[in-house]
């Protein structure tokens, strides 16, 4: 199964090599996969199955060897009782035995638990419970890696949008440099003007190195999240707008939950500490002296029972512990509750984002139009010789602006919405 499972993940790592886009909810899923945290779930797992087992063992038969070799000051002396003399009876004399003052014992003992009020259940339930706490606050850790990749997503999302715009740009500085370099020709315009025009295409070109260097950076960061190998042809899809929820769903209100839930277990194990355990046993023993008491000689001899032990000790404890568990439940109560409170804070920021973003995104659409328009005119006038090369740079340097704005906001509300599904757990 696990080679199985392996040759799943390699399919789709080379799959994943083999393509030339990449969604952010594989991103989520793939940094998911490759975070070291993870292989915590196997030994969760594991520790679980090790205690129930535990658990269980404890209706096995329990087996104790225990062995003694003992020295004493006196012994008894049956012959006291007839005041120190011998017996004589039917004309014999009847001798009593004398105990040797060293006394040798080895025993095995085997005991199997009839009742024992229910310890092991809870025994069960608290390692489950235990488990599944451990489980989720695996998962806590594993969804804010949501937010780092996030981070890194949209920034190459913004740089792919502004190595677009730096091309244009270059060729829109490309035409009036054209046709600019026609009216030098035609002696119309000086040499100046496109000087001006190549000076400024050089200075956009050195934009876009720059802007290519620090989606390689991204793109390394995002790949060693991914644990992929993301060469600079990869293509990072831009996501669709998400609907957005104002329920919260976020993995640390089912770990606030669970915790509860084990303050319960615990709770309701304190009366086991009440009711009553049961065993049967057998004991097997070889030494001296023996169960026999007239005899001195080495031998065998057995016991075999049932064991009692009620012990009402807990009733001292059991109110104030109960209470303890009370107040700790009461505390995770409090946690909760400033959780929401300050997720819901979050929220209300980020919505308030999102609606700055959303009329900044329609003002700078209109910006971009008007930006285009005086563009145009500007080539126009530039190809007439009406305005100089420096005046059309400036207004294809407004339009460029404008669309950079456009662009930042875009992505910038698209963050924001993300956010706002991690933030919600949505």
């Amino acid at each position: 199964m696990k080679r199985f499972i392996t040759l799943i993940f390699l399919a789709a790592a080379l799959h994943l090599s083999a393509q030339k886009s990449l969604t952010i909810e594989q991103c989520y899923d793939l940094a998911r996969q490759n975070y070291p945290l993870l292989k915590q779930h196997d030994l969760i797992q594991k520790t679980k199955d090790f205690t129930l087992q535990n658990a269980w063992r404890g209706y096995i038969p329990q087996i104790n060897v225990n062995g003694q070799a003992t020295y004493q000051s006196e012994t008894t002396n049956f012959s006291d009782l007839f005041g120190g003399g011998p017996i004589v009876f039917g004309g014999h004399v009847i001798q009593f035995p004398t105990y040797s003052k060293d006394q040798y014992r080895i025993t095995g003992e085997v005991s199997q638990t009839i009742f024992d009020g229910e310890a092991t259940k809870f025994k069960k339930e608290n390692a489950k419970v235990q488990a599944e706490v451990s489980e989720q606050s695996l998962e806590v850790n594993l969804y804010a890696l949501r937010d780092r990749v996030n981070q890194v997503y949209f920034g190459v999302l913004l740089i792919d949008q502004e190595l677009l715009q730096n091309s244009i740009q270059q060729a829109d500085i490309q035409n009036g440099i054209d046709k600019t370099q026609a009216l030098v020709n035609n002696g119309t315009a000086y040499r100046s003007s496109v000087d001006e025009l190549n000076a400024q295409l050089m200075t956009v070109q050195q934009s876009r190195v720059e802007l290519l260097s620090s989606r390689r950076s991204f793109l390394l960061v995002l790949g060693l999240l991914t644990n992929q190998q993301l060469d600079e042809s990869i293509e990072l899809t831009s996501p669709n707008t998400p609907n957005l929820s104002t329920e919260i769903k976020r993995p640390e209100l089912m770990l606030y939950e669970l915790q509860k839930k084990t303050y319960d277990v615990q709770s309701k194990q304190l009366e086991t500490g009440l009711m009553p355990l049961i065993s049967a046993y057998f004991d097997g023993s070889y030494g001296r002296p023996t169960l026999n008491t007239v005899s001195n000689d080495f031998g065998p001899f057995w016991i075999a029972g049932i064991k009692f032990n009620w012990s009402l000790t807990a009733l001292y404890t059991m109110k104030n512990s109960r209470n303890i568990f009370g107040l700790n439940q009461n505390d995770l109560d409090i946690q909760k509750e400033t959780f929401l409170f300050n997720t819901k804070i979050a929220m209300t920021q980020q919505d308030q984002d999102i609606k700055k973003y959303n009329d900044l995104v329609a003002d700078d659409q209109k910006i971009v139009d008007l930006r285009v328009s005086v563009k145009n005119a500007s080539d126009a006038q530039l190809q007439n010789g009406v305005i100089t090369g420096h005046d059309y740079l400036t207004q294809v340097d407004a339009e460029a602006q404008a669309r950079l704005n456009l662009i930042l906001h875009k992505v910038q509300l698209l963050q924001a919405e993300y956010n706002h599904l991690n933030t919600t757990g949505n």
